[in-house]
């Protein structure tokens, strides 16, 4: 049995410095040091040794395994310097390499038409202000002139939640929620998203109005056409030929639909504005007194204006599109070119 130890710590010193792996030391481990490794095996003879040699044999056994287990230590201590520096090896970066380009997404043209919008009108004194898209039947209709039996609820395809609550159509409710918290003066647009049942080449049942209005002693329609007319030179650009015709809208009298040149064919008839030279571009008006008395105004005392636009409409207008449907069908190579 002395032998057999002997020759069995011979063995584990050469497999052991042949391991060039942690998966290689530790086949060696289990196979000598194992509870099934030859270790093992040898210390079952145990019981058929005299009684004077079993303390020198098992001596001389724990000895053994004392020393192979030094040797494990060592060599995998070794092993593991040696797979460290292949794998730093292997895996160097090359820092004077150019970095990879990370994609950068850009502004939807919808995006950028509202801050354009807005820089606009803040430049000329208007704060920006918000409201809830799911609003009450009081503030979308009622405060703004549309009773419940009001024909003008039909032009609004409304999409309504209950009879008191709908999806807002328009951003004109924000003008009502703002005057009945502040005092006049006050001049205010909203930007926001309105919904309607409606879908076509030119219309989606979710699309995005500017409301902007102002209150204050004084304000005629004059005043009116001075805004509106710089805005939009300042979107389409100087030397753009503005008219305003009479229209009729509940919350405002008069009322005016905003027409501009149009800008594909400078006014020389086209497809687009159906050969009139023309392309209705937002509706205005002066606010209806009956508007000002929902919301505690004196209409003897104050006067005002409102207009509201389709921010898609502008984005087609201003960009060359004919399908509204491309604003929102997320396609890579139409949203690239902005």
């Amino acid at each position: 049995m002395r032998e057999k130890l002997v020759a069995m710590l011979d063995q584990g010193r050469k497999a052991l410095e042949a391991a060039d792996s942690a998966d290689a030391l530790q086949e060696v481990r289990v196979r000598f040091l194992g509870k099934k490794g030859e270790l093992t095996a040898i210390m079952k003879g145990m019981g058929k040794l005299s009684p004077e040699d079993r303390p020198v044999i098992g001596a001389l056994a724990n000895q053994v395994k004392s020393e192979l287990e030094d040797l494990f230590v060592e060599r995998s201590r070794h092993v593991g310097e040696l797979e460290m520096q292949k794998r730093l090896a292997e895996e160097r970066v090359d820092v004077t390499l150019p970095g990879r380009r990370l994609a950068s997404g850009s502004k939807h043209p919808v995006t950028l038409i509202i801050e354009e919008i807005t820089d606009i009108f803040s430049a000329l004194g208007f704060a920006v202000a918000e409201g809830p898209e799911i609003e009450q039947d009081f503030y979308n209709f009622e405060a703004l002139n549309m009773p419940k039996d009001h024909p003008a609820r039909d032009m609004q395809d409304t999409f309504y939640i209950n009879d008191d609550v709908v999806l807002r159509t328009h951003t004109s409710p924000v003008q009502i929620r703002t005057m009945l918290k502040h005092a006049p003066p006050v001049r205010v647009i909203a930007p926001g998203t309105v919904y309607r049942r409606d879908s076509d080449l030119t219309h989606t049942p979710m699309f995005h109005q500017v409301e902007g209005f102002l209150v204050d002693r004084n304000i005629t329609f004059g005043d009116l056409k001075g805004i509106l007319t710089t805005f939009l030179s300042q979107v389409f650009g100087k030397g753009l030929e503005v008219r305003f015709r009479p229209s009729f809208f509940p919350f405002t009298e008069p009322s005016a639909e905003v027409d501009i040149q149009c800008v594909m064919c400078k006014g020389q008839g086209c497809r687009v504005c159906k050969n009139s030279g023309w392309l209705e571009i937002l509706g205005s008006g002066m606010i209806d007194p009956e508007v000002f008395k929902a919301v505690g105004y004196d209409s003897d005392v104050y006067s005002g204006f409102a207009f509201g636009m389709g921010v898609e409409r502008i984005a087609m207008l201003k960009y060359g599109v004919h399908d509204l449907r491309l604003f929102f069908e997320n396609d890579v190579r139409f949203l690239r070119q902005f």
